[in-house]
């Protein structure tokens, strides 16, 4: 698992090498473009909202989002990463923390009408990612939705297929999602996922 350092030193090409690993339909980003498309139409079809994103990276989506007539908020733990964020979208918010720590104090009593994550909260174990969605819902808005993507499968079985189909390049430091581990403890949530790609989907958790 790469430390912020990592994140760092990967930042100036992390945007070109996810481009070129979802061109050719391979893990661990095949979808990546798809999965960011189908967040930024959710978000736009409701209009200008105020978006937390979770993992902003580079800023790709939140650029988009922004340029949307969208307020964006945006959190990473890469120094580098946020530098590259702030160049492209100079009118958002953002915050240097690691959310594996949970939401910064920056955040108190602030709400979003959207809370955003895409391929960032795979770096938490399973008991991890249920508190950070426990965690979440209570910064929400009214109406408010939660929306992950991420590499992710339905079930085991999808995971060791593609971790065989994988091979040297299979990641066994991170924690995807398997929603059939994960549903369990998501019970008193009205949530929703979709298969996008052979390693990747979409979870929504709407405000209760």
């Amino acid at each position: 698992m790469l430390s912020n350092k990592g994140f760092d030193l990967w930042a100036d090409g992390y945007d070109a090498d996810v481009d070129m690993i979802d061109d050719d339909n391979e893990y661990p980003f095949a979808g990546y473009k798809e999965i960011l498309g189908r967040i930024y139409a959710m978000i736009i079809e409701r209009g200008s909202c105020n978006v937390l994103d979770i993992g902003i990276g580079t800023g790709v989506l939140a650029k988009k989002l922004a340029e949307g007539g969208n307020k964006v908020t945006g959190i990473d733990f890469s120094q580098k990463m946020l530098d590259i964020a702030a160049s492209r979208v100079p009118d958002a918010v953002l915050i240097r923390h690691d959310f594996g720590d949970g939401f910064p104090i920056q955040l108190a009593e602030q709400k979003f009408d959207f809370i955003i994550s895409t391929y960032a909260i795979h770096h938490l174990e399973d008991e991890a990612k249920i508190t950070f969605i426990q965690d979440a819902v209570n910064f929400l808005a009214p109406d408010g939705k939660i929306i992950i993507g991420d590499i992710a499968f339905e079930t085991e079985e999808a995971q060791n297929a593609c971790r065989d189909d994988s091979g040297d390049a299979w990641d066994d430091d991170e924690f995807y999602f398997v929603m059939e581990a994960l549903s369990p403890h998501l019970k008193d949530f009205s949530w929703h996922y979709q298969q996008i790609s052979h390693c990747g989907g979409i979870l929504t958790v709407p405000q209760k």
